[in-house]
């Protein structure tokens, strides 16, 4: 075969070969983060420029619903209750101008909310969409900054009405001064179905939820273990890329002492756990808890270039 009929056939390759290469890339998973509940971790405007991270979850509105007044807790860095938290708008900006996805998680694991009916869910989600979103209450705890969404770590206050709060928070998109989408992510338990939020049924079944990190940690029947495999995180997962949600991620601790059990070591997470939830194409990438333990290990570092 002459030079000139090998060029079409090489064009074709080649061409193949940075299709190959985009689908590689938009498979490509990233990092969620949790910022707020330790001073010592550095500012939100900071965490971001670190280069590390696709989303951050500021964490958290530990009481609402049920008749409380709602109340958010950002530990060390700053009191919301004296209104000196509205400085940190100026940083979710920063983030946003990054690209970088900056949501309000609500609940946690020690906290007082719930939701005592649909009329209740419909008000938190006005207070949320007020205070945090594209509203213009004039006490917004984070300033005028506009954020993205709403995380959902609901871990108790029980299982009523958390699907009502997420379709009260999606009709608010592309409303508002910003004409924003909400998007909506959530931090289910590993076990299958979340005693919260559901899987196939409840909140997580109504389709509403853009990203879900999974929490593979405290949960020993669900976790990777170096004497038990991979083989207990591979069944769940594959219980948790089911659901109708866009994206599922893998929520691990940042380091051995950020949980109780759960920690993968990075060595282990690359060469064992990535090829096994990298096969599902709801992979979104990794959530890590927290900003404090990720700068004290740079777990993220370790890890990123594999994701």
């Amino acid at each position: 075969m002459m030079a000139s009929e090998l060029l079409p056939a090489v064009l074709l390759i080649s061409v193949a070969s940075l299709a190959g290469l985009a689908a590689g890339a938009a498979r490509a998973g990233g990092v969620a983060i949790y910022w707020g509940q330790n001073g010592n971790e550095g500012t939100l405007a900071q965490t971001c420029a670190s280069g590390n991270y696709r989303f951050v979850n500021v964490a958290f509105l530990y009481t609402f619903g049920k008749g409380q007044t709602p109340l958010l807790n950002l530990a060390g860095h700053c009191d919301p209750a004296s209104n000196g938290c509205t400085g940190v708008g100026a940083d979710v900006r920063s983030c946003q101008r990054l690209g970088i996805k900056v949501m309000l998680s609500i609940g946690g694991a020690v906290g007082s909310y719930g939701l005592s009916s649909r009329a209740d869910a419909r008000q938190v989600a006005r207070h949320l969409w007020e205070n945090y979103l594209g509203g213009t209450s004039p006490s917004r705890p984070l300033g005028d900054a506009v954020l993205d969404g709403v995380d959902f770590d609901i871990e108790s206050g029980g299982s009523a009405h958390w699907d009502e709060l997420a379709r009260e928070l999606k009709k608010y998109s592309g409303k508002g001064r910003e004409r924003r989408r909400v998007y909506l992510a959530a931090a289910p338990q590993c076990p299958f179905p979340d005693a919260s939020l559901g899987g196939l049924g409840g909140a997580l079944g109504t389709g509403l939820f853009d990203y879900v990190w999974v929490q593979f940690y405290n949960n020993p029947p669900c976790q990777y273990t170096t004497d038990g495999g991979v083989g207990n995180l591979a069944r769940a997962w594959e219980q948790w890329t089911a659901i109708p949600a866009k994206q599922v991620f893998l929520g691990l601790p940042a380091a051995p002492e950020a949980a109780g059990t759960g920690f993968v070591e990075a060595t282990d997470l690359v060469s064992k756990v990535l090829p096994v939830v990298k096969k599902s194409k709801k992979y979104g990438g990794i959530m890590l808890w927290s900003r404090f333990y990720d700068g004290k290990t740079g777990y993220s570092d370790k890890v990123k270039p594999s994701l």
